[in-house]
C-alpha cells in the first residue's frame, strides 16, 4: 500500500476516490538519492514538494564551523515539507540516510487534488499538526530528559512511526542510522551515543543487530523514556470527521 495511504487513514477515513488520489500523488515524477546525500540545500529555492516513498533522511541545520543538527527525520509516507511553496529559499537542507526514493509534486498538482479532496485535505492538516508535535519533542528531549531517556524515546517513536505505515516486523525495525547520526539528533557525542546504547542493551530493553532494532518489550522502553503516544495522534482522533458530516 502507498505509505502515505497507510498514515493519513490514521486520521480520516478515506474513500476509495480519495486513495486513487493519493496514488497519483505518489506516482509523480519519482526521484532516487543515494545514502549520504543532499536532496536540497539550505539557500536554494524550493520548487517541488517532496514526498518519502521508501528509505530514511533527514533536515539538519549545519553552523558555521561545520556542526551539525539534525531536526527532523523522514520516514516512507512523510511530506517533507507541507509549507514548502511559501518560501522563497530553503533556510535548512534535506539529506538522504540510505538509499531514498521520493515523489516531486508541482504546486499546481498538490491543489489541484488536496482542494478537491476534503478528506485528503483535512488529512494533512492532522499531519501538519504531528510533525510540530514531534518537533515539540524532540525540543523538550534536547532540553529536559538525559541521553538514556532521549535515545530510548527516539527508538520509541521510530518504532511507533514505522508501524503506524506497516515497516515493522514483529518487535523489530530497520534501523540504517550510524551512531554519528544519532549523535547529531540528541546533541551530545558519538562516544557518549555509543556507551548509553551499550547501557540499553545491558538493561535488556533493545537488541541492535547490524541495522537492525528489536524492542523486546515496548512498554519497559517506554517507561524508561517517559515516552507518551499522545503526541503522534495515531488513534483515529480525526476519523469520525469526514467530508460529508463536517
Amino acid at each position: 500500500m502507498n505509505p502515505l495511504t497507510s498514515k493519513l487513514e490514521h486520521f480520516v477515513r478515506l474513500s476509495s476516490e480519495d486513495k486513487a488520489a493519493l496514488d497519483r500523488l505518489a506516482s509523480e515524477q519519482m526521484r532516487g538519492f543515494g545514502p549520504h546525500t543532499d536532496i536540497v540545500h539550505e539557500g536554494q529555492p524550493p520548487k517541488v514538494l517532496r514526498l518519502m516513498l521508501s528509505g530514511w533522511a533527514c533536515r539538519y541545520k549545519l553552523l558555521e564551523d561545520g556542526r551539525r543538527q539534525i531536526v527532523g527525520l523522514f520516514l516512507p509516507g512523510d511530506f517533507c515539507d507541507l509549507s514548502i511553496f511559501i518560501l522563497r529559499e530553503m533556510d535548512h537542507s534535506i539529506a538522504a540516510i540510505t538509499d531514498v526514493t521520493l515523489a516531486q509534486i508541482s504546486a499546481e498538482t498538490f491543489n489541484e487534488i488536496a482542494f478537491a479532496q476534503p478528506r485528503i485535505m483535512y488529512a494533512l492538516w492532522w499531519e501538519s499538526l504531528v510533525r510540530e508535535a514531534i518537533q515539540r519533542e524532540w525540543i523538550v528531549s534536547l532540553g529536559r530528559r538525559d541521553t538514556d531517556e532521549r535515545i530510548a524515546h527516539l527508538f520509541c517513536e521510530l518504532f511507533i512511526r514505522m508501524r503506524s505505515v506497516g515497516l515493522t516486523s514483529g518487535c523489530s525495525i530497520d534501523l540504517p542510522m550510524t551512531q554519528s547520526e544519532l549523535s547529531d539528533i540528541v546533541g551530545v557525542s558519538a562516544v557518549h551515543v555509543n556507551r548509553t546504547l551499550q547501557a540499553l542493551r545491558a538493561s535488556g530493553l533493545v537488541i541492535l543487530k547490524g541495522k537492525t532494532l528489536t524492542i523486546p518489550n515496548l512498554n519497559a522502553l517506554m517507561d524508561a523514556a517517559q515516552f507518551n503516544t499522545n503526541y503522534l495522534h495515531l488513534d483515529h482522533e480525526g476519523a469520525h470527521l469526514d467530508a460529508t458530516n463536517g
